[in-house]
């Protein structure tokens, strides 16, 4: 009997696409919610940048959907926001990204929101007294910051899932239960 590991190992990555988002969508609030409700979660393709077709790094295409960067980087001046938000499936999945956009990020301020080793009310603390223009986070701390207003997602620009990454048990973010 094949295990799902098995087939993943073998099977080559494939880059992920906008209806793949719309299906979990669908499905998570399919059963409660009605036909209005569910027609106002459908998102255009055109809400969706072209996702990473795996011969880029994160760097170079981070530059590639974002060429205006510096610009907005330069005109962010709200406390308690970040133009770009980076979701991954764990904290040190959240630590690689950190280390691999050196060659984007440039001089801008990136603020890690994973609990692993920080406390929500740091965290909270840095985003009031601090600017910030990357966001690098868990679903579950970002959720937590967003609920009590200590994360503003107004002039938040971009966000970015961390969506073909597979953990040890080869489990994209959007495959574990708790996201």
């Amino acid at each position: 009997q094949k295990k799902i590991s098995d087939v993943l190992q073998k099977s080559a990555p494939k880059p992920g696409v906008p209806a793949d988002l719309q299906n979990l969508l669908t499905q998570h609030f399919g059963e409660n919610r009605s036909v209005i409700e569910i027609e106002e979660l459908q998102l255009s393709d055109s809400c969706f940048l072209p996702a990473n077709d795996l011969t880029h790094s994160f760097s170079s295409y981070l530059k590639e959907i974002c060429p205006k960067w510096a610009k907005l980087r330069r005109n962010h001046k709200e406390k308690k926001s970040v133009v770009m938000l980076v979701l991954c499936s764990s904290a040190l999945r959240c630590l690689e990204l950190i280390k691999s956009m050196t060659a984007f990020k440039g001089d801008c301020r990136v603020l890690k929101l994973f609990a692993k080793h920080i406390k929500i009310k740091e965290q909270m603390n840095m985003l009031e007294k601090g600017m910030f223009h990357i966001g690098v986070g868990t679903p579950g701390r970002v959720k937590a910051l967003v609920e009590q207003d200590a994360l503003c997602l107004n002039s938040t620009k971009y966000m970015i899932l961390d969506w073909n990454w597979r953990d040890q048990k080869l489990r994209r973010m959007m495959d574990i239960p708790e996201v």
